[in-house]
């Protein structure tokens, strides 16, 4: 069974390639990657590696947490599954035109 493995406090000069190779001395690596703001395309510092065997996983949890990729100390744990997302959402408005930001208070 596949273990997928979070990798906090990345260099902003990691990449993908450069993600995997730093972990498959421990097994086989079936993805790596470095999460990208959808925008400005730069690193949000952080990244997965996926494991197609459990005990590689744990194996790269226990020898690369805390240690130097990159000039940076990396934090690799477990990645906690957050479940499917839903849509909707966002605004914050309560439905008010304009957000309900700037108005005049007295105008309710």
């Amino acid at each position: 069974m596949s273990k997928k493995l979070y990798v906090g406090n990345l260099s902003w000069s990691t990449t993908d390639e450069g993600l995997r190779h730093a972990f498959e001395r421990f097994g086989e690596v079936t993805d790596a990657r470095v999460i990208t703001d959808r925008e400005t395309g730069r690193s949000r510092g952080f990244g997965f590696v996926t494991f197609n065997q459990n005990e590689h996983a744990m194996a790269a949890v226990t020898g690369m947490d805390g240690t130097q990729l990159d000039g940076r100390n990396i934090k690799v744990c477990e990645a906690e599954d957050k479940g499917p997302r839903t849509g909707g959402g966002g605004g914050g408005g309560g439905g008010r035109p304009g957000g309900g930001r700037g108005r005049d208070r007295d105008n309710w």
